[in-house]
């Protein structure tokens, strides 16, 4: 028998709960044996999204009682503080205590992210856990790391991202040997700011990755880089700049489409092949972004996830656990860690 794999979805979280993330729920383990997902919330709230599906296997997926809701617009700080028993606390604390694998949530983005710190932990040598998700290419995907997690971002975490997300696109994504690169305003070395200037040398010392140099914003979806390095900021204007454009595309073919007759029936024609060429550049089929370098695994998804993103996040939680991510990275990191005294007594 398959080995079971325990998802918690924050139910209360996200624009659309508790509507998609108990319909993402329920997607996953209609489609997954191997997928047991516990809802963390309100239990008459979830009890009565559930009723609406009949046809699901109710005993892989289970309640677990959460009085309170952290809101977005809270310190994250003090609401993971007072919040005691708030979906996001009571499911990051299930995580802590491995009665559970993986947590999703929609919710407070820096709700998850100072309780994936302060309540799972980080894993040993691990100096800032980066939030990694997955973009959409012209051959296939990259992992951009960090894109909302470390804004003052140093050298040595710019490095750990690079060797983090060789990992996560190694075993979970499947590529050998991925290519690394950082982003810059052009494609020389001594480009960039003060940052990228002195981590380039770094990450281009380091043996254990495949870095191979700078990259500009415009060839990020062309896909000439299989992990691409950044601190937060430049990652999440990259992040919201990519989607934006997307849905601007979307609506522009949309509009010529339905312009006159005969582009109306150009689109009948066209559409099949167009909505299948479409779906590989549509994030949610991606799942959401890991917070990496944890003792345990904790994803987020958009605040505006729909069920689609939610189900893919939890198969995402699948394949990372298992593929024992947290455990190659820790292993990577330390093994990294313990290298910095000889290289200095070299020096």
């Amino acid at each position: 028998m398959a080995e079971i794999v325990r998802v918690v979805v924050d139910a209360m979280g996200g624009d659309n709960a508790p509507v998609e993330p108990v319909k993402g729920a329920v997607e996953a383990v209609k489609e997954k044996k191997e997928i047991h997902v516990i809802l963390t919330g309100q239990k008459e709230v979830i009890e009565k999204e559930l009723a609406k599906y009949p046809d699901y296997p109710t005993d892989r997926i289970e309640i677990v009682h959460a009085s309170e809701v952290i809101e977005t617009a809270e310190p994250p700080v003090n609401a993971i503080r007072k919040k005691k028993d708030s979906s996001i606390v009571v499911g990051l604390n299930m995580v802590k205590k491995k009665e559970a694998d993986a947590f999703v949530s929609s919710g407070s983005t820096g709700a998850v992210l100072v309780g994936g710190q302060v309540i799972v932990g980080r894993s040993k040598g691990v100096e800032r856990p980066p939030l990694a998700p997955l973009l959409p290419t012209l051959e296939g995907v990259s992992l951009l790391i960090d894109c909302g997690a470390n804004v003052d971002a140093r050298p040595s975490h710019l490095v750990q991202f690079a060797k983090m997300g060789s990992i996560y696109m190694e075993h979970v994504v499947g590529i050998k040997n991925p290519k690394v690169a950082i982003v810059n305003n052009g494609a020389e070395e001594e480009k960039g700011n003060a940052l990228v200037k002195e981590t380039f040398p770094l990450l281009k010392a380091c043996k254990d990755i495949n870095f191979i140099g700078s990259i500009e914003a415009r060839e990020i979806p062309m896909g000439y880089a299989d992990v691409i390095v950044c601190e937060a900021f430049v990652g999440n204007v990259i992040l919201k700049l990519y989607e934006g454009v997307g849905a601007a595309m979307m609506k522009k073919i949309k509009g010529g489409m339905m312009k006159n007759l005969r582009s109306k029936i150009g689109a009948l024609l066209v559409k099949p092949a167009l909505k299948e060429t479409l779906k590989d550049f549509d994030a949610s089929e991606h799942g959401g972004a890991p917070l990496l370098g944890l003792k345990g695994l904790v994803v987020k998804t958009h605040g505006s996830a729909k069920a689609v993103e939610i189900r893919h996040a939890i198969f995402q939680c699948e394949q990372f656990t298992k593929q024992e991510i947290n455990v190659k990275i820790a292993e990577r990191i330390l093994e990294s860690k313990n290298q910095e005294p000889a290289k200095e007594q070299e020096d």
